[in-house]
């Protein structure tokens, strides 16, 4: 029997046209994607939600767009997971109306969070037990003991750092845990950042303090965000070498593309989703579909 293998897909409101397109079209023509690929989750955030972190996203959203978006997904049993990784939140910021009004809503047993500052992860585990946790790349753990460490915790999936993704002795260690890990395959950022961590903490500062102008001077700022260009990183995990993770147990796949151009996202869906000799025809209905719904 084929393993099932789980793709998680970014952006879940800026990109919802393009990622519910996919979703439908692995429905209605599964034969033109890689055997045993399923959308493990769409992630992201609502915009201008102060628990966000990862990347700023500002702006709103009322009660009833959340609840159609959660629709949407749900819909298809898709789960939407929060990026709730602002990593300096604090004890004042857990009451959030907005940020509560979210989860709420989305409260089904369905939806998953992903989490960073301990004392959000508290809350969620008390106020809202239904979600399940996932432990955040953005905490920055490059030490198999850390990762090991965060396995023994009650984690639905660790997300691996991508500067582990081929550190064999690390992937050695942690394949009895390889269905618990998800694996981010298309970083763009500088392999090895020393400064990767400061970064995540400036991006949820501006988050929550609204703080559009507040960018961060990075010093490997790479302005060429063609999905060509993120194949020649170290840390890529192409097609020809997925198999082999899938072999060992990981099944836990995560494009990265927030705060990316469409073009970059289309293009890696296409490539890590779709089989080869189909990505033209695919390419052409994403575009059928995404018109039509433009005109709504």
């Amino acid at each position: 029997m084929e393993k099932e293998v789980f793709w998680h897909l970014p952006g879940f409101c800026y990109y919802r046209q393009l990622n519910y397109s996919m979703i439908v079209l692995m429905e209605k023509y599964p034969d033109c994607f890689r055997e045993g690929y399923r959308i493990g989750s769409v992630y992201g955030t609502f915009p201008g939600a102060i628990w966000n972190g990862g990347r700023v996203v500002m702006g709103s959203a009322g009660k009833r767009d959340i609840e159609a978006t959660l629709k949407l997904y749900n819909s298809k049993g898709v789960p939407v997971r929060f990026t709730w990784t602002n990593s300096v939140l604090e004890e004042k910021h857990l009451q959030d109306t907005y940020c509560n009004l979210i989860m709420r809503l989305a409260d089904n047993g369905l939806n998953q969070v992903l989490v960073n500052a301990q004392v959000l992860e508290d809350y969620i585990r008390r106020e809202w037990p239904r979600f399940p946790l996932i432990s955040s790349t953005t905490k920055r753990i490059t030490q198999t003991r850390g990762v090991l460490g965060e396995l023994e915790r009650e984690y639905f999936l660790v997300v691996l750092d991508y500067d582990m993704n081929h550190d064999e002795k690390a992937l050695k260690e942690l394949e009895p845990y390889a269905g618990r890990i998800e694996l981010l395959v298309n970083e763009v950022c500088t392999p090895g950042c020393p400064r990767r961590a400061e970064h995540y903490a400036q991006q949820s500062r501006a988050q929550l303090e609204f703080d559009v102008k507040d960018l961060f001077p990075c010093p490997n700022a790479n302005p060429n965000k063609t999905f060509e260009e993120c194949t020649k990183r170290p840390a890529f995990i192409s097609n020809d070498e997925i198999g082999n993770y899938i072999e060992r147990g990981f099944v836990n796949f995560k494009i990265a593309g927030r705060g990316m151009p469409m073009q970059y996202v289309l293009d890696a869906y296409l490539y890590f989703l779709v089989k080869e000799e189909k990505r033209a025809f695919v390419r052409e209905k994403i575009s059928q579909y995404m018109q039509c719904e433009k005109k709504f």
